[in-house]
């Protein structure tokens, strides 16, 4: 039986912030990211809260650093990397802004390329 790999697409600078990470941190979420595109959930994996559905985060805790990769399968058959980053906040649990509005931001560009609107 073949199984079906969508495509995968990095938007703005998320694949060059992907490849900052520690490589083990890469390895263990780039095979994350293929069960994605095999259209399946990796444990991982958790909803993006704030966008709507669709949209999701995987986080990966390395040597007391904390990596995120936020996509969305909202669009089409296909996933769309929409960030990756380190979560420097010591304190309090929530992304800081300027990484929130990224991820909005570029999300409402992948929704505009495709015609589709946001929410």
């Amino acid at each position: 039986m073949t199984e079906m790999r969508r495509p995968l697409f990095w938007e703005g600078s998320s694949k060059k912030d992907f490849k900052e990470f520690p490589i083990p941190v890469q390895k263990d979420m780039g095979v994350a990211l293929f069960v994605v595109q095999l259209g399946r959930t990796p444990d991982s994996s958790k909803p993006w809260k704030g966008l709507g559905p669709g949209v999701y985060e995987l986080v990966e805790d390395h040597r007391g650093d904390t990596f995120r990769a936020v996509y969305t399968v909202r669009v089409g058959d296909a996933i769309h990397v929409l960030h990756a980053f380190q979560k420097k906040s010591k304190s309090g649990i929530s992304t800081p802004l300027p990484d929130v509005n990224l991820i909005e931001k570029r999300l409402k560009a992948v929704l505009a390329r495709h015609g589709l609107s946001g929410r």
